[in-house]
């Protein structure tokens, strides 16, 4: 018989190095922006967007209990499953960073969790109806609901600030951008650095530590120090696609895109709901450059984009239940 204890660590530790990755992955959904404009220099952006990351993944547990009870079956998600299920995460997030592709690391692990799961005791595994309500319909609903809430929102900045000192408009939206920008690091905080917290507390039940799927202080804390320390690393290569590649930004710009996407990322997180701060920032980002007419957006760029996110349930659940294969001729399974 396996260890089960050197299982759970693994899981731990696992957990943790997909917080870190999640963290340097996705620094550029809240910072991009706020770079690309130079509202902010790099280093200083990486210190907001670590402190705030750690702020806001304090701050609730929501979509933490969705990941933790909403995805699988509690009763047959073993510790083997979950270890699985965060390789496949992992695997796929350093695929897509590497290649400077901004994708999401929510979906990476949700499509790790099914692969896993469905390797382990076939479809019956995954919950099906909570994936459908809570991860499919928020994977289309976001960036529609970004693009149409920035398309809004930049066409109103528009027609208000129509006959402002182009000068003084320019000055006031730098500032303006600081705040957007602190407030979509936050929201990223809230949201992604909840998803390895779900992770630990499942295994935790699994193994019997835990009665039910509270997330304990010590994991709370854990993941939101690692998630900090992943966003000071920095991302850069995803930094220049969404910073320079989909549109040329202003700081009106910059401010109308983080607004609109932490909007939907907070009212996402409200419902518990794991949305991908991706989606969201970079729905936002087209919306935004929409309103100044469709030729201003590089729409070949949305389409790699949009590829890589139809990809990234699959792609990880094929790496998920590979990993579970492996883990099994190991006899860790």
């Amino acid at each position: 018989m396996p260890d089960i204890g050197i299982l759970l660590i693994l899981i731990v530790i696992f957990a943790l190095a997909f917080d870190y990755i999640n963290g340097f992955h996705d620094t550029a959904n809240a910072i991009a922006t706020v770079v690309s404009t130079r509202v902010l220099t790099p280093m200083q952006a990486i210190l907001m967007a670590a402190s705030l990351n750690f702020a806001g993944a304090l701050f609730a547990t929501r979509v933490a209990s969705t990941i933790a009870k909403g995805i699988l079956l509690p009763s047959l998600a073993t510790e083997t499953v979950v270890l699985a299920a965060v390789i496949g995460g992992i695997v796929w997030n350093l695929i897509t960073w590497a290649g400077g592709i901004p994708s999401s690391s929510s979906h990476a692990l949700i499509g790790g969790l099914c692969g896993a799961g469905v390797a382990h005791a076939g479809l019956h595994a995954v919950q099906w109806k909570g994936i459908t309500d809570k991860v499919l319909i928020p994977l289309v609903a976001s960036p529609v609901l970004g693009f149409v809430v920035g398309l809004v929102l930049m066409t109103a900045i528009t027609v208000l600030f129509h006959n402002a000192n182009a000068r003084r408009a320019n000055d006031g939206f730098r500032m303006m951008q600081r705040l957007s920008a602190a407030t979509m690091a936050f929201a990223h905080g809230q949201n992604d650095a909840q998803k390895s917290m779900g992770v630990i507390t499942l295994a935790l039940v699994t193994h019997g530590v835990l009665k039910k799927p509270d997330v304990p202080l010590w994991v709370i804390l854990a993941c939101a120090v690692t998630m900090a320390a992943g966003t000071a690393a920095g991302g850069w290569r995803i930094i220049r696609t969404m910073g320079h590649k989909i549109m040329r930004m202003e700081p009106v710009n910059g401010f109308a895109a983080e607004t609109s996407g932490a909007a939907v990322i907070l009212l996402a997180s409200r419902f518990g709901m794991p949305v991908s701060t991706t989606h969201c920032l970079a729905g936002s980002i087209f919306g935004v450059g929409a309103s100044k007419g469709r030729h201003t957006v590089r729409w070949k760029v949305a389409q790699t984009m949009v590829t890589a996110w139809v990809l990234t349930i699959p792609a990880s659940a094929a790496v998920g239940a590979l990993a579970y294969g492996l883990l099994s001729l190991a006899h860790l399974g």
